[in-house]
């Protein structure tokens, strides 16, 4: 039996992946409230395609209070979601408990692998606190991703692992479990493989980064961003799976995360890292890239505006508001009134005494000066610009991802902005 210790969306996601591999699994968080709701089916979480495979593979599934039960566990994750502060600094204090709880009811022979995102560093220190010996414990990298973990989990494109000695062969126990994905395995010390997964999101933010500096440069000389995306497609260099969709920055925690961690590393070894602050920057004014359109265009002249607002969470598909650039927008804007809307993602109103939360998208158009979609969710595409037009006060369509098409916007009488095009 394999075992998942701390149930939130990693843990969850990685479990439900391994039991629809075919393995027996044991789900182990000492919330006994959580575990119970988890045994009646209720999911915690909202993850596209979560609930169908859960469903398939709950047979397979011990859910658990007890620490005890772990000890019938060969090989154990622990896959706690690492929570970071209003600072975007990880507080790796609720992992480190957990490990410390539940150490002791392991196997002697047990494997332990840590799965949750940690700072380099933290599984050197860890080794030798436990009562396991270096040759137990590894640090395997999570490719997590709200709003895609149920697809990720299940078809992994590769796993980055760390160990104390790089160059033994890994467990009978996880090269088993590992063998069951069918994808590469890389092997290395503890600290490449903890730097191995910040160096990822810091290439892709660079790639964020850049994509909306030139997009804003193209709204203003009469270039088209659609248009040029294709071109780097098509260069080996760049290649045709880089993010080249340009957006309202960074948000989410995890990116924001690993460019604090860099910067101070960078700070207390002496390196150098000032393109991280200007990542930083960069994601800073993107982020405010509606709330500049909408001062030019309305709230200048109209300080008490309303404003239909299409999404809150930070991304489609989760209902994370961590870092949302929607909930900044709205922030920035204390005397508009706004009518929002969301899928998945709910606000406290009282932080937020000047929206209003409806039912439906549609609903938020009445009376409305202009709509800002803020989280391009797949069901505000399939609304038509005509049924916006009869039901939306103003002409104002601020359209950040273009979830909408600016033609039929267009012939709609609307006057649709988005990022990246003139």
């Amino acid at each position: 039996m394999i075992g998942f210790i701390g149930l939130s969306h990693l843990g969850l996601n990685y479990s439900l992946a391994t039991a629809a591999k075919g393995m027996d699994v044991l789900c182990y968080d000492p919330d006994a409230s959580l575990v119970e709701r988890l045994q009646e089916g209720v999911i915690p979480i909202e993850e596209p395609g979560f609930q169908e495979l859960f469903g398939k593979s709950r047979a397979r599934i011990t859910f658990s209070s007890e620490a005890a039960d772990l000890a019938k566990c060969g090989l154990v994750f622990y896959a706690l979601d690492v929570r970071t502060n209003e600072a975007n600094e990880s507080d790796l204090g609720p992992l480190t408990g957990l490990i410390e709880k539940t150490s002791q009811a392991l196997s002697k022979d047990a494997v332990a692998v840590v799965m949750s995102q940690v700072r380099p560093g933290y599984m050197r220190s860890l080794v030798g606190r436990t009562g396991f010996g270096p040759e137990r414990w590894f640090y395997q990298v999570e490719t997590l991703i709200f709003g895609a973990a149920v697809k990720r989990a299940m078809e992994p494109e590769r796993f980055i692992v760390g160990a104390a000695e790089p160059a033994a062969a890994l467990p009978r126990e996880l090269s088993a479990w590992q063998s069951a994905f069918g994808c590469p395995v890389l092997v290395m010390r503890y600290e490449s493989a903890e730097l191995a997964k910040i160096a990822i999101n810091l290439f892709l933010v660079s790639t964020v980064s850049t994509t909306n500096t030139l997009a804003e440069l193209c709204e203003t000389i009469g270039a088209d961003w659609t248009e040029i995306a294709p071109a780097l497609r098509l260069d080996k260099r760049i290649g045709p799976h880089a993010y080249l969709k340009p957006g309202l920055g960074i948000a989410g925690g995890n990116l924001e995360r690993d460019l604090v961690t860099v910067r101070g590393l960078a700070a207390g070894f002496g390196t150098e890292a000032g393109v991280v602050d200007a990542w930083i920057r960069n994601s800073a004014h993107a982020k405010s890239w509606a709330l500049r359109i909408l001062a030019r265009e309305l709230t200048a002249a109209k300080p008490t505006a309303r404003i239909a607002v299409w999404g809150l969470a930070y991304k489609q598909d989760t209902h994370s508001i961590k870092n949302s650039a929607s909930l900044e927008l709205m922030r920035a804007l204390p005397e508009c009134r706004f009518q929002a809307y969301d899928p998945a993602a709910r606000v406290d109103p009282s932080l937020f005494p000047h929206v209003t939360l409806r039912a439906s998208a549609l609903e938020t158009l009445a009376d409305s000066d202009a709509l800002v979609v803020m989280t391009p969710w797949r069901e505000f595409s399939a609304i038509a610009p005509s049924e916006v037009r009869k039901r939306l006060a103003g002409k104002l369509v601020v359209d950040p991802f273009a979830s909408m098409s600016v033609g039929e916007c267009s012939a709609a009488g609307l006057r649709c902005l988005q990022i990246g095009r003139p």
